[in-house]
């Protein structure tokens, strides 16, 4: 199902749809995902009360990426303890992990998500990183943090270790990886020239007003076939 832009809201729809997957015998299982800065909302101690309380099989992901849109993790209390931490008190199993770790990550995934279609309930699993970049295109950065603190991030770029881990492994190699760039570049290039084929924000193939209420009922209600008439479409 869409995702929520209230972020912390996410897992309480999450969690709710365990709990029906559960009640229902489904053997189909939830995950969320919310930053650290939305730790710090109601929502997400609302979603561990049920969590833990109806067992729901669901996976609970913190992104600490060290901010949020504007503020440091430690207003929401990061530097009182680790985000993990907070799972424990509900019950909940709880782990920290290097978020810039590939396999880590990987392998504490795999484990939340086996313990979850077992049903032996949620996990909450934070994963330690850093936002390099900003938080959105209306975001701007520079205005909040040191613009070398990114340079001294001490746990470095995930593709970078992941490359030189598999590098070293002997399963792969410097040309290979150059040469997986140049495809994946392609690819995006070849999407975004598309996407940009039926227009852009500033040019060509933008929508009539008509299409905002076409698609969204089966059976178009009234009151929007009163506003499509006064808009005169």
């Amino acid at each position: 199902f869409s995702i929520s832009g209230n972020l912390a809201t996410q897992y309480i729809q999450a969690v709710g749809w365990a709990m029906a997957s559960a009640i229902s015998n489904d053997s189909r299982i939830a995950a969320a995902w919310i930053g650290d800065g939305s730790t710090a909302e109601s929502d997400f101690h609302a979603a561990l009360v049920f969590a833990s309380t109806y067992k729901a099989p669901v996976v609970l992901n913190v992104v600490n990426n060290q901010w949020a849109i504007s503020t440091f993790q430690g207003i929401a209390r990061g530097g009182s303890g680790t985000f993990a931490a907070r799972g424990l008190g509900f019950g909940i199993p709880s782990l920290r992990v290097d978020g810039n770790d590939y396999l880590a990550v990987h392998a504490v995934a795999k484990w939340a998500v086996e313990r979850a279609r077992a049903n032996l309930g949620p996990t909450l699993v934070e994963y330690v990183t850093y936002r390099v970049g900003a938080h959105s295109t209306s975001d701007d950065p520079s205005a909040y943090r040191p613009k070398a603190e990114s340079d001294a991030w001490p746990l470095g770029d995930p593709v970078i270790r992941l490359k030189n881990h598999l590098i070293q492994k002997g399963v792969w190699s410097e040309d290979r990886h150059t040469q997986s760039e140049a495809e994946i570049l392609e690819t995006v290039i070849a999407a975004q020239k598309e996407a940009e084929g039926h227009g852009t924000l500033h040019a060509g193939g933008k929508p009539s007003t008509r299409d905002m209420f076409e698609g969204v009922y089966a059976e178009m209600p009234p009151h929007l076939r009163r506003q499509r008439q006064q808009a005169g479409v």
